[in-house]
């Protein structure tokens, strides 16, 4: 583990499980059994039906490349850190979420391409914390 420098995420009630889940290395969703889906982000109903039977269910955390810019100016502490891809990924599953994507080589529009597969990596940043992020599959 690095020493980290960046934000961290505070759990929740409603995130703890989606937390948990990333510190073992696995992507772990929101489920509703009514409507049989996951669903992101973390809340205790389905938005879709608005059931309160939601389960937590481990994903294949494989997906697509949904959208993405290439971020060249890193926030402060961090300019080292730019270029950098911010994505959102639509989950094979089916719901989208935000995230990094790790790049071997120079993030580029070239290199960078809407539709692309991807995967989910695990950063454990701190003892606490691991963040969700993806590479190219």
């Amino acid at each position: 583990m690095a020493d980290y420098q960046g934000a961290l995420p505070q759990p929740t009630p409603e995130t703890q499980p989606y937390w948990d889940g990333a510190k073992q290395h696995k992507l772990v969703l929101p489920y509703c059994a009514a409507c049989q889906a996951h669903f992101f982000y973390p809340r205790p109903f389905c938005p879709k039906c608005h059931e309160w039977g939601v389960e937590w269910r481990e994903v294949s955390g494989k997906g697509k490349l949904h959208t993405f810019v290439i971020n060249h100016r890193g926030p402060r502490g961090f300019e080292e850190k730019a270029p950098y891809v911010i994505g959102v990924i639509e989950l094979a599953e089916g719901p989208r979420m935000m995230g990094n994507l790790l790049m071997d080589e120079e993030p580029t529009p070239e290199n960078v391409q809407v539709d692309m597969d991807v995967e989910v990596v695990f950063d454990d940043v701190t003892e606490e914390i691991t963040l969700p992020q993806w590479r190219p599959a």
